[in-house]
């Protein structure tokens, strides 16, 4: 599969297959989403990768958290709004009636539920980065924070590559605190996203939902070309 395949396929995963994913597949994206480049090389980023008995733990922790207000180690945005809020919404209602919510013979509900399940992937990679390079004297360094996301990308597109799938969750660092304590995560690291990993469950109907993107002509302005 070469790069523009990889991703043309690639896309966020809302089902998955129980089927568990060998580690040296693991392994092997991991290795590989290691190249991404860094500022100055400086590499800032740290992998967790659970699965098994471990992981259905930490689920269920974070089930129980439901409600609770989220304390993540990086704050997303407290308000969404103009195009960035109908980019969402647009998704969202897609996503609804895909699962098929608001039907008398579902339980909503449960939908709600997937999320702090990874939707069912039967592993996660963790994004770590270490506190001292990333607080630093009363400000914050950025960087690392657009590194990891380098990381996160090879992650998704070598997943697609060896016929795997992904979502990259912010919810999945909800509760950092909670995969601290069951994952001896050190408190000198900050959990940045989690990424669920495994087969895709293609005959789920959420996996046939795909975000939709604006046109090169309404987000690139070009210069210096005839």
């Amino acid at each position: 599969m070469d790069i523009t395949e990889v991703i043309e396929k690639r896309q966020s995963i809302r089902a998955f297959k129980p089927d568990p994913v060998p580690r040296d597949i693991l392994n092997r994206i991991a290795a590989l989403a290691l190249r991404a480049p860094s500022w100055a090389n400086t590499q800032p980023w740290e992998l967790v990768v659970v699965s098994g008995a471990k992981l259905s733990a930490v689920k269920e922790a974070f089930v129980t958290q439901r409600g609770a207000k989220a304390q993540p180690d990086f704050s997303g945005p407290e308000h969404i709004t103009g195009i960035y809020r109908a980019r969402f919404q647009h998704l969202a209602t897609r996503m609804r009636e895909a699962a098929g919510r608001g039907k008398p013979d579902r339980d909503s509900g449960e939908w709600f539920l997937q999320g702090p399940r990874l939707y069912g992937a039967p592993a996660a990679i963790y994004i770590l980065i270490d506190r001292s390079f990333y607080e630093q004297a009363g400000h914050f360094n950025v960087w690392p924070i657009f590194d990891c996301g380098l990381v996160a990308q090879n992650i998704m597109l070598l997943a697609t590559h060896y016929g795997l799938g992904t979502i990259v969750q912010a919810q999945a660092a909800h509760y950092p605190n909670v995969l601290r304590q069951m994952l001896g995560i050190a408190a000198s690291k900050l959990v940045l996203v989690g990424i669920g990993i495994g087969y895709p469950d293609w005959s789920n109907p959420v996996n046939q939902v795909r975000s939709e993107r604006e046109s090169v002509d309404s987000v690139v302005k070009w210069y210096g070309f005839d």
